[in-house]
């Protein structure tokens, strides 16, 4: 397998969670967004989308959208499972997940960043505000989802990581790069250093990576 990763990608960062939760580790290809790398066409013949991450798989394929991905790694190689077994256990671990992947991260990604910059003439206190307005917004549900959940463990369900860790986590080290106080979330943040204990976040930590 080959990884098409930006170190400081929160969608690079979840998947590559999900791999080393999987005990799986691919060959690290980083891109560079920094120099948009992933807009020019060496990288837009692997991903047409011109977005990290993609996982080149082991027929030469080529696997875009980290949602797909982590779904086809708990398809290929379902132990250890992210999802739980029961139908509403899944369906509650894929909301907590989702709130973060279709509500929070897309719409402060880099790309809209970019644009309300230069389009909108956004400076970066407008886009630290911009940030901290969807993060929050997230986080206070997430927070009060935790808080109801008196059955579960150190994690955000039951008691070890799930596909909800995988993704609040990155948006966790997001936060803290545009200057959000994690005190507001006690409950996040204990999730967050739990998951800080485990090899397999700490190897997949933005400062880890090659590219950093």
């Amino acid at each position: 397998m080959k990884l098409y990763s930006f170190f400081r990608s929160g969608t690079s960062h979840r998947l590559r969670i999900a791999l080393h939760l999987k005990g799986l580790t691919p060959d690290y290809v980083p891109v560079d967004l920094r120099v948009d790398e992933q807009a020019q066409a060496p990288f837009k013949a692997i991903n047409p989308q011109g977005l990290v991450p993609a996982l080149e798989i082991d027929n030469g394929q080529v696997l875009i959208q980290s949602p797909a991905i982590i779904e086809w790694l708990e398809e290929r190689y379902p132990t250890p499972a992210l999802l739980p077994a029961d139908p509403l256990a899944r369906a509650h671990v894929r909301a907590l997940a989702a709130i973060v992947g279709c509500d929070v991260h897309p719409i402060n990604n880099r790309r809209i960043l970019q644009t309300l910059r230069k389009q909108f003439g956004a400076d970066e206190a407008a886009i630290n505000a911009w940030c901290a307005t969807w993060i929050t917004a997230g986080f206070d549900a997430i927070e009060a989802l935790l808080a109801k959940d008196n059955a579960r463990g150190s994690y955000c369900f039951g008691g070890a990581p799930t596909l909800a860790d995988v993704y609040l986590i990155p948006q966790v080290e997001s936060a803290r790069r545009f200057g959000l106080d994690m005190t507001a979330w006690p409950l996040i943040s204990a999730v967050d250093a739990a998951c800080a204990e485990l090899p397999a976040f700490a190897r997949a930590a933005p400062a880890a990576q090659p590219d950093a």
